[in-house]
C-alpha cells in the first residue's frame, strides 16, 4: 500500500511513540488526523513541541478513546488507522486496573467497531512485548506464550485477542504491531532510560533504581516509528502479529552504567525498594525476534543503542525539555 496522500488516523498521537509516528507519517506525505486526549488545558501533549509549520499540517481531533461516539467521528474519511492510545505504566496498573481495562481493552474495541463500519483499509493495533512475560525461550517470536504478569500486560493481551477476533470473525484488515522496549526523546520518566538520564543530568551522585538484573531489548523510537510505517505499507501483514525488536538484549544495570559513563562517571547505582516490582510481576528477560518483521517488510534497524542513547541524552540536555521532568521523585 502506498501511504502518500492517504488519510491516516493516529490515536495516542499526543504521546511518546505517537508523536514521533505523526512526524514520520508527515514525511511520508500522509494527511494526518491526530487523536489527542481531550483536556480543559487544550494541551496536545508532545505535539505541542513540534514546529508550528508541522502543526499546521496536522488535523487535531480531541476526544477520549473510551467514548465510542467520539471514536466513530474521528475515523470518518480515514484510510488507515494507527491505534496507539493506551495507559502504559506498569506500577500504576497495580492499584488502578479498572482504568486500564476501560482504556486498553474497551478503547481498542471502540476502534475496531468503528473501523468495521467505516470500511478502513488497514488497522494497526499497538501491542507490547510485555504480553510475553518473562522469556520462556529466546529470541521471543510471535508464537511465544502470553503471560499477564501485570494488570497492564493482561489488558494488552485482551486487546490483542479482540483485535484478532475481528480479523477472523469479520475479515477486518487488522495487524497487531508489537514493539519491544522503545526509548528516545519525549519518553515518560516512568521508563528506565529517562529515569536514569534525568537523575544524572540533575547532578545527583546516587542513581535510584529498582531491579537491575532484568534484560531488555531496546529499540530507538525512530526505528519503532519506521517499523509501523513499513508494516502499514506491506500487503503481507494483514492478520499478522509482528514484533519490532533489535534481537539484542542488555541488563538494566549494564544500561545504567553505560549512561553513567556517558554523562557522569562519578555517579553510582543504589537500590530503591519502592521501585522494585513484585517478584512474580517482574519481567526478567526480553529479547525479541525480528525475523518476521524482516520477512514481511523491508525494515532495518537504523540506530545502534549507543547512537540512540546519544540522541536521547542530547534532547534531555535542553533545559526546556528537562523542565518537564521531576527527577527527584519516583514517577509511577
Amino acid at each position: 500500500m502506498y501511504l502518500k496522500n492517504k488519510k491516516v488516523l493516529v490515536t495516542g498521537a499526543d504521546g511518546f511513540i505517537g508523536s514521533h509516528l505523526v512526524e514520520s507519517l508527515l514525511e511520508e506525505g500522509c494527511k494526518v488526523r491526530a487523536f489527542v486526549y481531550y483536556n480543559s488545558f487544550n494541551s496536545w501533549g508532545w505535539l505541542d513541541s513540534l514546529p508550528k509549520g508541522k502543526l499546521k499540517e496536522i488535523e487535531i481531533f480531541a476526544g477520549d478513546i473510551r467514548d465510542p461516539n467520539g471514536v466513530r467521528n474521528s475515523i470518518k474519511g480515514i484510510d488507515v488507522v494507527f491505534h496507539l492510545a493506551a495507559i502504559i505504566g506498569i506500577p500504576f496498573s497495580y492499584h488502578s486496573p479498572d482504568s486500564y481495562i476501560d482504556t486498553n481493552i474497551k478503547g481498542t474495541l471502540n476502534i475496531l467497531q468503528a473501523a468495521r463500519d467505516a470500511d478502513i483499509r488497514k488497522v494497526l493495533v499497538t501491542s507490547t512485548s510485555e504480553v510475553y512475560g518473562t522469556a520462556q525461550y529466546v529470541p521471543i517470536d510471535e508464537r511465544h506464550p502470553r503471560q499477564g504478569q501485570s494488570p497492564y500486560s493482561a489488558t494488552k493481551i485482551g486487546a490483542d485477542a479482540i483485535a484478532e477476533s475481528f480479523y477472523r470473525s469479520f475479515n477486518l484488515p487488522v495487524v497487531i504491531v508489537r514493539p519491544f522496549n522503545t526509548y528516545g526523546p519525549r519518553q515518560s520518566a516512568r521508563a528506565v532510560i529517562p529515569t536514569i538520564i534525568t537523575q544524572l543530568l540533575s547532578g545527583v551522585r546516587e542513581i535510584k533504581l529498582g531491579a537491575i538484573h532484568p534484560t531488555r531489548d531496546l529499540v530507538y523510537v525512530k526505528d519503532t516509528a519506521k517499523g509501523f510505517i513499513k508494516i502499514a505499507k506491506s500487503d503481507k501483514t494483514i492478520g499478522e502479529e509482528i514484533n519490532i525488536a533489535t534481537q539484542k538484549e542488555i541488563p538494566v544495570g549494564d544500561l545504567a552504567n553505560k549512561l553513567i559513563k556517558m554523562i557522569n562517571p562519578e555517579a553510582k547505582i543504589v537500590s530503591d525498594r519502592v521501585r522494585i516490582r513484585p517478584a512474580k510481576s517482574e519481567v526478567e528477560r526480553l529479547l525479541g525476534s525480528n525475523k518476521k518483521l524482516k520477512k514481511l517488510t523491508v525494515w532495518k534497524q537504523a540506530f545502534s543503542l549507543d547512537a540512540g542513547l546519544k540522541e536521547t541524552i542530547e534532547w534531555f540536555k535542553d533545559k526546556e525539555n528537562m523542565r518537564l521532568y521531576k527527577p527527584d521523585i519516583y514517577n509511577v
